[in-house]
């Protein structure tokens, strides 16, 4: 059997296109990772290997005659815990959907079935998707493939963690504060929020099934992979309009060319204000812009002029407000008018951060404060370079551009003292996501620092 554990989807596909390994192959090889992987980890929550492998053999008769079976014909992929998919259980790692089983995929899984992936299961998720660690009621923890002691992040922490370990090439997460982000960079992946709305999110729980759908803003849908050439195969598959959700436009998603580093301007912002970074995430950005630099990019220390406390303040009130006018408080529903100045104010925060990106090609930031922390309760105080800092603030790089619905590539850059991978934002303008999977390419072809590695053992 040959091991295709450590090649990413892209060259992966092209082998089982050009017959150098069969889909059986691939599966199997995966699913035997993760028999002998997994219970460290407790990434992979649900299993469906017979249909999985019956999916495979299906691929290379369709293959072996002559047939094309999709960009990601035989690739082997897990779906992270909160997507639909039909005859597979789907929780949210939440105990009200412990048993539920769709009859239909959603957009996120019929697409990659229809580019010819084989789902192999579910990963892990914090509950109902709402804390930066990953845990729940149903399946428990998950651990970190850099060390079992400390999170992997949430709520995308099975994916993160499982494609780091080996156990697939690909993963889709979901990032309404950071669940991307936070777990490629705990994990030492890469990870692509994309633009909101660039990937329908009918089939995606929140919202719970049955339910009125409230989730229309700042929830993006994007995969966790281990090369950059993943990222932009998996976009092409699961992005663009659908009829299941008719808020996704129909944007263009342009060929990505790798520009020449020199002459690109580039803002680096190693913390925001009134948000602390640890010495080993200020020090990868900086040796990050160095690189840059010296392969003749225009780098600038430099924000917008905006309030970022009100960043955080507007996103919480935006997803306050919809809880309430779902579930009224004791005082009442906040009014339509309320409700609007809040969507009016978001606008106007899109619009700036919109002119600053007409005047830089791309910014450069933390994901998070820290590397990867150990498991903990939620909430208080996290330990940072000695001092503390608030638990709730963890995500604080992230959640503006979920307010402002911006893309953002999550790479690898660096390690801490203890060797746990650091991850950083590569940041741009709406629907910009070619040109930024582009610049991080260049970047990566300059600076060995950008790339994954594999956690020690694995």
């Amino acid at each position: 059997m040959v091991d295709v554990s450590w090649m990413d989807a892209t060259t992966l596909a092209r082998s089982i296109r050009n017959r150098d390994v069969s889909a059986v192959e691939a599966v199997a090889a995966c699913l035997s990772r993760v028999e002998r992987v997994n219970p460290a980890l407790n990434a992979v929550v649900t299993l469906d290997a017979e249909r999985a492998l019956a999916r495979a053999r299906d691929c290379d008769l369709r293959l072996a005659a002559g047939e094309y079976a999709g960009p990601l014909a035989g690739v082997p992929a897990l779906l992270k815990d909160c997507h639909e998919t039909a005859g597979m259980r789907t929780t949210a790692g939440s105990p009200l959907l412990r048993n539920y089983v769709p009859a239909h995929d959603g957009v996120v899984a019929r697409r990659l079935r229809e580019a010819g992936a084989i789902i192999l299961g579910k990963t892990n998720v914090s509950e109902l998707l709402t804390d930066l660690q990953t845990t729940n009621p149903i399946f428990g923890r998950t651990n970190n493939p850099w060390n079992l002691d400390r999170t992997p992040g949430g709520s995308s922490g099975g994916a993160a963690a499982a494609v780091a370990a080996g156990l697939a090439p690909l993963d889709i997460g979901s990032d309404i504060g950071g669940s991307i982000r936070v777990p490629a960079h705990c994990c030492g992946v890469f990870g692509l929020k994309p633009t909101e709305l660039r990937v329908p999110n009918a089939g995606h729980i929140p919202d719970l099934p049955g339910y009125v759908r409230t989730t229309r803003v700042m929830n993006c849908i994007g995969p966790l992979a281990r090369s950059l050439d993943d990222l932009e195969l998996a976009l092409r598959v699961i992005a663009g309009p659908d009829a299941s959700d008719p808020d996704v436009p129909p944007a263009p998603l342009p060929a990505i060319s790798p520009p020449p580093l020199d002459g690109l301007r580039i803002a680096v912002a190693s913390t925001f204000p009134g948000l602390p970074a640890d010495a080993a995430t200020r020090a990868t950005i900086e040796r990050l812009a160095a690189s840059l630099e010296r392969h003749g990019a225009r780098v600038e220390a430099r924000l917008p002029e905006i309030d970022f406390e009100e960043l955080l303040t507007t996103r919480a009130a935006l997803r306050s407000i919809v809880r309430m006018l779902i579930e009224p408080p004791a005082g009442g529903p906040p009014s339509a008018e309320d409700y609007f100045r809040i969507l009016q104010r978001r606008d106007e925060i899109i619009a700036t951060w919109e002119r600053y990106f007409a005047t830089v090609d791309a910014l450069i930031c933390p994901v998070m404060m820290i590397p990867a922390f150990e498991h903990r309760a939620r909430g208080g105080d996290v330990p940072l370079d000695g001092e503390s800092a608030s638990y709730d603030l963890l995500a604080g790089y992230c959640r503006p551009f979920n307010l402002t619905g911006h893309p953002v590539v999550t790479l690898p850059a660096g390690s801490s003292p203890e060797g746990l991978p650091i991850g950083v934002q590569l940041v741009g303008a709406r629907w910009s996501e070619s040109r930024l999977l582009g610049i991080a390419q260049s970047m990566a072809a300059t600076n060995p620092e950008v790339a994954f590695r594999r956690p020690p053992g694995y």
